[in-house]
């Protein structure tokens, strides 16, 4: 597994709670700042598909 760059949410305001994201070849890995141990991965085309339904209120 190579090393990750993570980017933090231009969203975040100051504190720690701030969403992190970063890939690795063609994983997407997401993480919360306070809790950087906690990793989420997913690939492009799974989370393309979870921010179209969350933005068209498409969740079960």
């Amino acid at each position: 597994m190579g090393s990750t760059d993570w980017q933090t949410s231009s969203y975040c305001q100051e504190g720690n709670s701030c969403v992190q994201a970063g890939t690795t070849g063609r994983v997407i890995r997401l993480r919360e700042s306070a809790v950087p141990e906690t990793v989420l991965t997913t690939t492009p085309g799974r989370l393309s598909a979870l921010l179209t339904a969350i933005k068209t209120n498409r969740l079960p």
